[in-house]
Parts: structure tokens; sequence; C-alpha cells
């Protein structure tokens, strides 16, 4: 295993400084450093993986066990051993008629009758079957935090051309500023909460709907009553008000950040309804088959996971930026930097000993083309290289603005080529001297407008921001995720980094209050908390 990265470093040392434009000049290169999954293309072609560092890296997934791992997860095998767990996420996307076993179990019943349940509440509220105190439910306000707020928040406004159903809004920080802007201007009589906390413990989360609660009790008699809840404490939920039937249940094999295709998902399927939510399983689905069946050199998570490796690990360029060219796609940069911070952001090998390699990438974006007036300065002519992720679609959804999309499409292409090609001081010169400019002047201007270039970037182009194809977008994401954490040797589905802070915030809280002193606390600490007391 050693031995295959140490080959992939010194082939790196030897085309660091290539030209990737030059890689171009053999006929076919697009094509091979391509790969398609339907009607979406994955082009990995603007990087400087060539055939030798292809074949490494192909060599590397083989070794490293990704296929008998991938297997393994598929299968319902306790992959996540630090906390002794499945990690069946996938089951919440399978058909009728397919099998997912566990423990001798098959889940796939429960979760068909669980979306079942879904889907008769989600037609009750959207056809007006169930109200609130006053009439049709108008507005939904989901109440999480990490994984059961940041996936069906992006869904949400994903897949807002496919909203026939009530308003839905999302609450997640717990600085009170979220909940009392989201509560303004709605109707207490016609707002349904859900509350999506797997422990209904979740301080933040609690916080959040003790708050919608109290505003909703003021003109509402029985607020539980419009109160449904993800979750599987039917204890708590019932001590809180809610009817059993509304309260929808997941199981420990289903990660916080990979539960949106279920029950966490309940605010998107009352936004578009059962049968596009259908059709967003449908398209997790789909690329759950294709990871499964398709050959390493065609099969498009394995493919996005190894340029991952070759330009995090190989390379050593620290960051990855996401630049979807789909205004609706605006809060993805950010699911994905949980998705795969939350899972890839680890120090140590499943064996509990130190890695020898860095791991996940911090991983950030914005939608283009904002992002062109803001950080591309930096991904241009910054002293970094930032390898950048675009996406674009090849239609959008308002045809009366198909010259809108036409430009945004132009503008995606153009910049990947920017990066990739970037412009000489012998180009900028030439360009400054038909302005006129001459001798020092015109060296100094025509520096300020070189582009190094050389610099890496993929593109994902699908046909249409569908929810099939939403789905396929994030269970590309989930598998990439995966396979990189099983090349790194980590366990991509625990998140202990989480604990800390937790467990430091409630023993401040009361030193806030006064309650108590800040004696242990450091010298910052205590200074901190002393000017917030004042």
């Amino acid at each position: 295993m050693q031995d295959k990265w140490q080959r992939l470093k010194r082939h790196h040392n030897k085309v660091e400084h290539r030209s990737i434009l030059t890689l171009f000049q053999g006929a076919g290169r697009a094509q091979h450093f391509s790969a398609r999954a339907g009607e979406m293309m994955l082009d990995f072609s603007k990087t400087n993986i060539d055939e030798a560092a292809f074949g490494l890296l192909l060599e590397l997934a083989e070794v490293s066990g990704v296929a008998a791992k991938r297997d393994a997860m598929f299968a319902g095998d306790k992959i996540n051993v630090t906390e002794g767990r499945a990690v069946l996420h996938t089951a919440l996307r399978a058909p009728a008629g397919v099998s997912v076993m566990l423990d001798g179990v098959d889940v796939v019943p429960e979760v068909l009758a669980i979306r079942a349940r879904m889907a008769a509440f989600a037609d009750d509220v959207r056809e007006g079957r169930f109200t609130g105190q006053d009439g049709r439910i108008t507005d939904v306000i989901n109440i999480g935090i990490g994984g059961s707020d940041l996936g069906p928040a992006m869904a949400t406004i994903a897949l807002s051309p496919y909203h026939d159903g009530p308003r839905v809004h999302y609450v997640s920080n717990v600085d009170g500023a979220h909940i009392a802007d989201t509560l303004d201007g709605l109707n207490p009589e016609t707002t349904l909460v859900v509350v999506a906390s797997k422990t209904f413990t979740t301080i933040e989360t609690m916080t959040n709907a003790n708050t919608a609660k109290t505003w909703m009790a003021r003109v509402v008699k029985s607020p539980g009553a419009q109160f449904a809840a993800v979750s599987t404490a039917a204890d708590k939920t019932a001590a809180y008000g809610i009817d059993p039937a509304r309260v929808f249940g997941f199981e420990d094999w289903v990660g916080g950040r990979y539960s949106l295709w279920g029950p966490i998902g309940l605010g998107v399927m009352l936004a578009v309804g059962p049968q596009a939510f259908g059709e967003f399983l449908k398209g997790g689905r789909d690329m759950d088959e294709r990871f499964l069946s398709e050959p390493f050199m065609r099969n498009m998570p394995v493919l996005l996971a190894l340029v991952g490796i070759w330009h995090n690990q190989i390379c050593g360029h620290a960051t990855r930026a996401v630049l979807p060219y789909d205004q609706r796609l605006s809060r993805l940069p950010a699911y994905l930097q949980q998705l795969e911070m939350e899972s890839n952001g680890k120090r140590v090998a499943m064996d509990g000993s130190d890695l020898t390699t860095a791991s996940g990438p911090v991983v950030w974006g914005e939608p283009g083309t904002n992002g062109q007036h803001a950080f591309y300065q930096l991904i241009h002519q910054g002293t970094r290289t930032v390898p950048c992720e675009f996406m674009v679609a090849r239609e959008g959804h308002e045809p009366d603005l198909a010259h809108m999309h036409l430009l945004l499409v132009s503008n995606c292409l153009a910049q990947s080529e920017a990066l990739m090609r970037g412009r000489s001081l012998e180009e900028a010169t030439a360009i400054m001297a038909k302005k006129g400019l001459t001798g020092a002047e015109l060296d100094m201007q025509a520096r300020h407008r070189v582009f190094p270039g050389n610099r890496p970037s993929t593109t994902l182009v699908y046909p249409k921001l569908t929810p099939f194809v939403l789905g396929q977008i994030i269970a590309l994401y989930e598998h990439r995720v995966f396979v990189e954490g099983v090349i790194l040797g980590i366990n991509s589905f625990d998140q202990w980094g989480v604990e800390l802070g937790k467990e430091l915030a409630l023993a401040l809280q009361p030193i806030l209050e006064g309650k108590e002193g800040t004696k242990g606390k450091d010298g910052s600490t205590a200074g901190l908390v002393a000017y917030l007391r004042k």
C-alpha cells in the first residue's frame, strides 16, 4: 500500500510543472478522462492526471479494498467500527423487491412502511385533510441541526420548481435571531412544526422547538396538535404532546449527514409531494447501482474520489472549491462541507494509529456567477492552487429565459478554461501595448494581468436539475466520500470531533449565568466570560 502512495508521489514530482494544456495534444483525452452516468457527465480532463497517474490511482483503489468494503456496506456489515454500527443509508432509497439484511432481518419492509406513513401524512397536509386551528396548513417549520437541517434545507431550495405544497422553512441555529426571523409574519394557526432530533434531546433543536411551541401556544389551544417529529424517542415526543401517528423514526444505521433519504426528508416531501420525492430516491438508487456495477475506470463516484485523492494527498492542495452554476444549488457547498469534512476530517486510521498522510480537504464554495466577483480572484491569481469542481445543467427550468442560461453556461465553461489556460506575460504585454503603454509602465501593467494557469478543475454536467438528478448528485458525493475514506483507511461514519465542544458548552452555561465561577478555566476563556457577564 505504501509503495502505491510513493509511486504516485514520485510521478507527481516528475510532472508537477507540466502544462495541463499540453495533455490535449493527443487525440481523445476529453473522452478518455470523463465518465457518464445516464445523461450526467463528469469531465476530469482539465487535471494533471495522465495515463500513468490514472493507472496508479486505479491500482490504489484496488489494493485499498474499495470493492470489498463497498459490498460490505451495502450488505449491512457493521463497517462503522467505533460505534459498532452498519451503514445503510442506501437502504432508505431501496425500492420494493430489494432485500437488505441486517443481523438476519430484512430492513427494507420497515423502510417502505415508514415511507408510506410519511407519504400519507404529507398528502393529508398538502390536500387539506390535516389542518391547523384556523384551516389549511400554509407553512411548515423544520427545526433541526446538522444533518437534520443541511440536507433537507439544501434539497428544498434545489427543488423549488417542483414546490406545490405549503411553504417550508428551516431553523437550525440556536441564535434566537434565526427562529425569531422565521416566525415573523407566520400565522401560528396555519403552521406545522416538524422537530427533527433522533433522541429529542439535541439542545439547539429543543431550545428552538420550545420557542416555537411558546409562540404557537399564545393563540393555539393545543399546540402539540400542530407538531410532528422525526425521532426515535417515542416517550419524549408523547410527553411533548405529539400524536404517535405524526412521529417518524429512523435507525442508528443511518448517520445524520446521510439521512435526507428517509424521515429527515419529510420537509422536502411536504414541499414537493411524495411522487417527486420518490423520483429523488430513484436518482439516488440509480447512482447506487452504478457504483456497485461499473468498473472503476468508468465508475463516476470512484473517479471523483481518485481525482480528490490526487489533488489533496498527492499534489498537496489543501482545499477544494465546489462551484455550482445553478442558483438552486446555492446550499450544496454547505451541505458538502458537512458530508465531506465531518466524514473524512479524521486524524487516526481504523486501528487508532496516526494517519501517515493528510486526511480530507477543506471544502467550500458558492454558486456562480456570484463567486466570479468575489473569490475567483484568488483562484486565478493567488499563490495557492485551489482545485475547482464546476457543476452546470444543460437546460434550465425557465424556457423564456434561455438566453440567460446560455450566458450562465458560457461563464462556467470559460472559467474552467481560463484556470487551465491562463495568460502569459508575453500575451499580457501584447494586450497592454495595444493600449499604447510603453517602457516600465507597460511591464508593470502587464505583470498585473498575468494568469499562471495550469490550475485543475472538474466539470459535472447534468441535463436539468430534476428530483432524479438531484438524487444522483447527492449519492455521487456520498459514495465519493466513502471511497476516499476507504483509501485513507479511516472511518467515515463517526464524528467524535463534535463532542468536546458540546461538553465544554454545557459546562460554560452555568458560568455565564453567574451560578458558577471560572476556576479551572484558562485565562482567555475566563477573561471572555468576565467581559460577557458585564
